[in-house]
């Protein structure tokens, strides 16, 4: 959430970064302006009012003690009317201040100065690209054909228990998915990483925190009874873990990582594009998370990709990075670095991660605040990335390593399968 302050006196530069955006409300812009001055107005008169009836409140307590009843009577009938006021304006002021608040929400995230100006994925500028695509055999198949090949994931069993996108991984399958996990795990380990086990659900706090709520709502799975949310990464539940905390200036960097099931709706999804594993409403992720002093937060933007581009060199698979453009950028994110991963049996790019810089887009709404030992409380900035989601992994994995004689396994993987070939 953008800081109301930082908008005041910052307009123009707000509204060119929202024009980065494509943003189609930027009239909001000067509406929380207006608002903002009328609140502070209102603030005012109920400060100088509540001065004014304090000191009153004083003088009758003097006249009294001196036994001036009638004084202090007299003065204690002309602040009736003031406490009135006093009221309704502190009404006034709440209302004013829900306003703004139910319009600062709708602006997005404001785009750091080297997001490339774009309305789509295609306009979105490949910062490099990493090794080279296999050369696979003439009868190369999709994963989705190779899973059932080698009885390693059963769509339509999952279909039957759930419904579409909950996959059922059997055998191979399964111990390749949980290899995986592990790895991803064990290399943040290796990167300082502390893990976390959070929940699955989390609470409407939660989701306004990190920025899901009201933006994602229909994304979310709901359970209405309990009024929870499940989790679409777990970044939510992570990042939650520091809502309401002032941390000390030599505890930054936080770093924390953690797996967790992910659940999206993926509302309005379809079509040959979501086949297969490439598009879930389940799936796995280990995501990684850094709160950090906002002078570091870009360096550490670049070491947590140069993290996920190591996890891809180290499976060995062909992928590039991406600077998403201001239309292609999630709605929380200041600068989102996307990783896309080569599908030689379906030759396309399938995207694996993204790590992103939210400034104090979400630490604001957090409340997630940093002290040195001298000076007052700032906001943080928060970071996180997929390092990574599992289902175009596994994907890629399966199509890029099929051979004639099976399915390769990655190297660094076969000390948690404990086999070397799928046949």
């Amino acid at each position: 959430m953008l800081q109301v302050n930082y908008i005041r006196e910052n307009r123009a530069h707000v509204l060119e970064r929202l024009s980065v955006r494509n943003f189609g409300q930027p009239e909001l812009v000067d509406e929380i302006i207006a608002i903002d001055e009328k609140r502070r107005s209102t603030q005012s008169q109920g400060d100088a009012l509540q001065a004014e009836a304090n000191a009153a409140a004083k003088k009758i307590g003097e006249l009294m003690k001196a036994g001036q009843r009638e004084e202090a009577e007299a003065i204690k009938a002309k602040t009736t009317a003031a406490k009135d006021d006093i009221k309704r304006l502190s009404e006034e002021l709440a209302a004013l201040e829900q306003e703004m608040h139910d319009k600062i929400v709708q602006l997005p995230n404001l785009p750091h100065s080297s997001v490339p100006k774009g309305i789509a994925a295609e306009d979105n500028e490949v910062v490099l690209t990493h090794g080279e695509a296999p050369d696979l055999p003439e009868n190369a198949q999709a994963h989705w054909d190779l899973a059932a090949k080698y009885d390693l994931i059963d769509f339509e069993l999952g279909t039957k228990i759930t419904g579409a996108g909950f996959p059922v991984y059997k055998g191979k399958g399964a111990k390749l998915q949980r290899a995986l996990i592990n790895f991803f795990l064990a290399e943040a380990d290796k990167a300082g990483y502390e893990e976390m086990m959070v929940p699955h659900l989390v609470n409407e706090a939660s989701g306004f925190g990190t920025g899901q709520l009201p933006d994602k709502e229909g994304q979310m799975y709901f359970v209405g009874l309990d009024n929870l949310y499940l989790i679409p990464t777990a970044e939510v539940p992570i990042t939650n873990l520091y809502r309401d905390v002032i941390l000390k200036e030599e505890q930054l960097p936080v770093k924390n990582c953690g797996y967790t099931p992910c659940f999206r709706r993926e509302a309005g999804s379809y079509g040959a594009h979501v086949r297969g594993l490439n598009r879930l409403h389940q799936f796995d992720k280990v995501e990684i998370v850094q709160v950090v002093h906002p002078s570091q937060s870009y360096d550490v933007l670049e070491q947590m990709s140069l993290h996920v581009q190591g996890l891809l060199q180290k499976l060995g698979l062909h992928y590039r990075v991406l600077r998403l453009c201001g239309g292609d950028m999630g709605f929380t994110s200041a600068l989102t670095y996307d990783m896309e991963v080569w599908s030689a049996a379906q030759q396309r790019w399938l995207e694996v991660s993204s790590v992103s810089n939210f400034e104090t887009y979400q630490s604001n709404r957090l409340k997630l605040r940093f002290k040195g030992n001298e000076g007052k409380p700032q906001l943080a900035h928060t970071l996180n990335g997929s390092a990574l989601a599992l289902p175009r992994i596994l994907a890629s994995i399966l199509e890029n390593n099929q051979t004639e004689d099976g399915i390769r396994v990655p190297e660094v993987l076969i000390p948690y399968v404990g086999f070397d070939i799928i046949k």
